[in-house]
């Protein structure tokens, strides 16, 4: 326990210098006296607003989204018992997606701050189809969880290029969407999902005791006295809240919530009270980190971290299916 405690608090280290490279390196070049000045006692010059108006909401929604999507990728994982599970496998990005596009078709909805609702009810709508088409007699499993939201990912993702193919406006606003990335947010959005982001939290917190049972095999788990449908309503719910709040913001960010979980079980073993904590300060660092490895790769432009994500996580993904002794959950 000591031994996790220490690699939490040097993760939580980290990621506060992750998250000073993220205020203090950017397009513009700014010495870090003025980073700090910004900080601690801004004058409103451009230095001051470039900080406290652009980069300091940025890196907080950073910070809030890889949380959100670390954790959510561990859960998805452990209730599907997949390593190769992603956090969208409940169909929540492309129920996001579906939402957005048909909100900009039918209702002329071309601004973040209006669609982001329109994603964040579209996550849900899509979760509690994948929860339902997935549930039989016995309650949803693994299994039927991950046949459901391919399925429903798939159907979202016709209707998604039927409309996009339609209409020019929807596919101009939908590009800037789907790209991934947190440049341009300001925290007006964060503060539209941070409520159900630390709802999510707060669920998966209280499944990771029960997830220990259910790693263990159903039957198992019933013969510990755990309600294992009840388990997985929850473990669900809390997916849901995470990844589509995070989405909803964001866009799709690809690969992250697939390869933070297997950092942290590789520092914290399987025990799910120690490897969500971890998933989530993993989680942000990886994706400051690549939002700052965007901004610097392509100066004066910007790369989206969603790419950057993609261009990273895509080998990791291939080293990982590669495995011969891939982790088995």
């Amino acid at each position: 326990m000591a031994l996790r405690t220490t690699r939490l608090a040097l993760l939580v280290g980290l990621l506060a210098l992750v998250a000073l490279a993220s205020v203090a390196i950017g397009a513009k070049d700014i010495p870090i006296a003025d980073v700090w000045h910004a900080l601690t006692a801004p004058t409103g010059l451009e230095n001051d607003l470039v900080v406290r108006e652009l980069r300091v909401p940025r890196t907080l929604l950073g910070i809030a989204v890889g949380v959100a999507l670390g954790v959510g990728g561990a859960l998805m994982q452990g209730h599907t018992r997949n390593p190769l599970a992603d956090p969208g496998i409940l169909g929540v990005t492309q129920g996001a997606a579906f939402a957005v596009v048909l909100s900009i078709f039918t209702l002329g909805v071309t601004s973040l701050y209006g669609y982001v609702w329109f994603a964040f009810g579209g996550a849900l709508v899509a979760s509690v189809a994948v929860f339902l088409l997935g549930s039989g007699r016995s309650g949803p499993t693994p299994v039927t969880l991950a046949l459901a939201g391919a399925a429903v990912s798939a159907l979202m993702q016709g209707l998604v290029s039927a409309i996009v193919l339609l209409d020019r406006q929807s596919l101009d606003a939908f590009r800037f969407w789907q790209v991934g990335g947190i440049a341009g947010r300001d925290l007006v959005v964060l503060w539209q999902v941070l409520p159900f982001l630390v709802l999510g939290l707060g669920l998966a917190a209280a499944n990771a005791p029960g997830l220990n049972a259910l790693s263990l095999g159903d039957d198992v788990a019933r013969s510990l006295g755990q309600r294992v449908a009840a388990t997985r309503v929850v473990g669900v719910a809390a997916t849901t809240l995470l990844v589509g709040g995070a989405v909803a913001v964001c866009g799709p960010i690809g690969f992250l919530g697939l390869v933070v979980p297997h950092a942290a079980r590789a520092l914290t073993g399987p025990d799910y009270r120690w490897l969500l904590p971890f998933a989530g300060v993993i989680g942000a660092i990886v994706l400051l980190a690549a939002d700052v490895v965007g901004r610097v790769v392509t100066r004066p432009g910007e790369l989206e971290v969603g790419v950057v994500m993609a261009l990273v996580g895509a080998p990791f993904f291939i080293a990982l299916v590669r495995r011969r002794k891939l982790v088995k959950l």
